[in-house]
């Protein structure tokens, strides 16, 4: 009996170690899968800024083609649209759409988000390919106009999260 127990713990404590590496294995293999996908989106976003960063000068928007479409919605901002970029092709550093907030004290329009659109006749009914991962957030237009939209408040932080439509900080 003595030879008996011995043994039968050893193959317990070997079978655990067995057991938690399979799940070791397993959890880092997760991890890691999420570590590359937050990596890819955080070059993606630092892009989309990098590339739009000249835009924080309106007229430097509407001299590279931006024109307002003399909409402005609450908590959202008002939109310079392109529209030599409106198609089914989704670019982190094209976004097709600039989002301008009064500055502090009303000195003057500031940058403060980007909107990609991809019109749903070019989707196949399905939301686009965006950022890495699926954190971002495309929605069915809700204007009428046959857009997939994707917001990124990538110039002023939105509580709710990035990819958020709307920004409570957003007057």
């Amino acid at each position: 009996m003595r030879i008996f127990r011995p043994t039968l713990i050893l193959a317990a404590v070997s079978a655990l170690l067995i057991g938690g590496a399979q799940r070791t294995a397993h959890t880092a293999g997760f991890l890691a899968g999420r570590t590359s996908a937050a990596s890819g989106i955080n070059s993606e976003l630092a892009r989309a800024r990098a590339a739009t960063s000249k835009y924080h000068d309106v007229a430097t928007a509407e001299a590279e083609g931006y024109v307002s479409i003399n909409f402005c919605e609450p908590g959202e901002g008002c939109h310079w649209l392109k529209p030599s970029l409106v198609d089914s092709n989704f670019d982190p550093e094209q976004p097709e759409i600039l989002l301008y907030a009064p500055g502090p004290g009303n000195s003057g329009l500031r940058l403060v988000a980007v909107e990609y659109i991809v019109p749903l006749t070019l989707s196949l009914g399905a939301p686009p390919e965006g950022f890495t991962g699926n954190s971002d957030l495309w929605r069915e237009d809700t204007e009428g106009a046959g857009l997939w939209e994707l917001t990124a408040w990538i110039w002023m932080s939105n509580p709710n999260g990035i990819f958020e439509q709307h920004n409570p900080k957003a007057p």
